[in-house]
């Protein structure tokens, strides 16, 4: 895979296809990307698993953290890495060691690691680094064009206002 760009496709079927997303990395600073992110996911119905070893055995978000991937007692879809790029290796072999395994390492935006990534393609999984899920979600579903952000993408589709009271659009994930 070149990890340099990303098909459209590629990045749609990932979130399409995930529902169980364990952050590595969360925070509970609400300023911080990590806990942005947690919340905007949990709101378009992932159901989304916070790791960080000092927050173990508190609740993000309504969420029980976990304070590694192996304690999760449950599969999961995606890992997503909120750490640097040095970090991500042994991380990556953390979720490698998971059985089941994940269908997906995402390694967050200024994160990127061709070792950890070619060790997880040889098992199969897929792959994105240096990309944030909600800024891909935001542009392929279209909300980031409501920001007056280019997002690429021609859409026809009407804007629905949720019952949350903001707009928002899906990728069509079955829930």
């Amino acid at each position: 895979m070149n990890h340099d760009s990303y098909p459209n496709d590629y990045i749609r079927d990932i979130l399409m296809g995930v529902k169980t997303i364990a952050l590595v990395g969360a925070s509970q600073n609400p300023a911080r990307p990590s806990w942005i992110v947690t919340k905007y996911l949990i709101e378009r119905d992932y159901d989304v698993i916070p790791v960080n070893p000092g927050l173990a055995g508190t609740e993000l978000l309504g969420r029980k953290v976990y304070g590694s991937l192996a304690e999760i007692p449950f599969p999961i879809d995606m890992v997503e890495i909120f750490r640097n790029s040095e970090a991500a290796s042994g991380i990556t072999d953390e979720a490698l060691r998971l059985v089941p395994l994940p269908k997906v390492i995402w390694m967050q935006l200024s994160v990127r690691n061709d070792e950890a990534a070619a060790r997880a393609e040889a098992k199969c999984i897929k792959v994105v680094m240096d990309r944030c899920p909600k800024i891909e979600f935001g542009r392929l579903s279209g909300e980031i064009s409501w920001q007056g952000v280019n997002s690429r993408m021609l859409s026809a589709k009407k804007p629905v206002l949720s019952g949350k009271g903001f707009q928002k659009l899906s990728l069509n994930r079955p829930r």
